[in-house]
């Protein structure tokens, strides 16, 4: 299968919500005329984290309608805080209105602020994630709601079959293939200290190795290309600085390591585009991977610095990896 290429944004980037939304919308729309395969969006609750979207099927209705050929991906929606057949309800009419361009994403989440604030318990979310996943493929496919009478309207036209999950563990990845399903890979294996790819690439056997029909495997990786090395580090630092901050005062990072050394403990691909090339062909995961979800803003650059990056990810790295646009 030929190589897909998508990209991510987590909407960091705006003056306020209306602005980070405007600035997402014109990605979307310079992403389809690039030739993206797919356009994906993460949800965060609460401003917690830097991710400014708590609704991603309402904004990718808005995408639906700005845009006419980009594949309209979720990544991913937090399950276990969801009540799954409301959830395949407003999915199935995201669907309806992009004609069949949902890409669905599905995750445990982790995040204790976030299920405190829901009043949920943070420790069953994987048995609250097992149950509704199954209450949701069942009313996608168009079977009985809970034994009632009750089918989903709009149908959902097939989009159990473009339903992701996403996973850290070898053990999820098996159970993910089992599905069906895709796979999605986070940019970062941030709890390991193994190289991210090396850390995924167990996962992504894992998934493969139980035999899904047609395997599906999103590799999300933070890309970003500029003039030169320097002039990447120069745009991203700012917001790659306040991150690595952050993974330290977690534990995840040690202190006093170079800062070429943090971004790629980061596991950020950056430079020129022939470096970008270079160290994505590094990527062990990669060669497995049937899309590449490149995320433009792993700091905060600038609006007009994010679609440069997306048009020389599109333009220069990706058809060096083997992707070609959409027509």
């Amino acid at each position: 299968m030929s190589l897909r290429l998508g990209f991510l944004t987590h909407l960091h980037v705006g003056a306020d919500a209306a602005d980070s939304y405007r600035i997402a919308l014109d990605l979307f729309q310079a992403a389809e005329d690039l030739g993206y395969d797919s356009g994906w969006v993460a949800q965060h609750h609460f401003l917690n984290g830097g991710g400014r979207m708590p609704s991603t099927l309402t904004f990718l209705a808005a995408v639906a309608d700005r845009t006419r050929r980009i594949g309209l991906g979720t990544a991913i929606v937090i399950l276990p805080l969801e009540d799954p057949v409301r959830l395949a309800e407003d999915a199935a009419v995201v669907d309806t209105l992009s004609a069949g361009r949902l890409q669905l994403g599905l995750g445990t989440g982790s995040d204790p602020l976030t299920f405190a604030a829901f009043g949920s318990d943070l420790e069953s979310r994987r048995a609250r994630y097992a149950a509704g996943f199954q209450t949701l493929r069942q009313a996608l496919r168009g079977e009985p709601i809970r034994g009632s009478d009750a089918h989903l309207y709009p149908p959902a036209r097939a989009l159990d079959e473009r339903i992701w999950e996403s996973t850290l563990s070898r053990e999820s990845g098996t159970r993910i293939g089992q599905h069906g399903s895709g796979l999605l890979l986070a940019r970062t294996a941030f709890m390991s200290d193994e190289p991210t790819d090396q850390n995924q690439l167990p996962v992504a056997r894992a998934y493969l190795d139980a035999g899904p029909a047609a395997p599906r495997i999103g590799l999300s990786r933070a890309v970003y290309p500029a003039a030169d090395r320097r002039t990447a580090m120069a745009e991203l630092d700012s917001g790659v600085s306040e991150y690595v901050d952050g993974m330290i005062r977690r534990g995840f990072f040690p202190v006093g390591l170079t800062q070429e050394t943090y971004y790629a403990r980061s596991h950020i691909h950056y430079g020129h585009p022939e470096e970008v090339v270079r160290s994505l062909n590094g990527d062990v995961v990669l060669p497995l991977a049937t899309e590449l979800i490149c995320q433009v803003h792993p700091g905060h650059p600038t609006p007009k610095q994010m679609l440069a990056a997306l048009e020389r990810t599109a333009r220069e790295v990706a058809p060096a990896l083997g992707w070609r646009p959409a027509a």
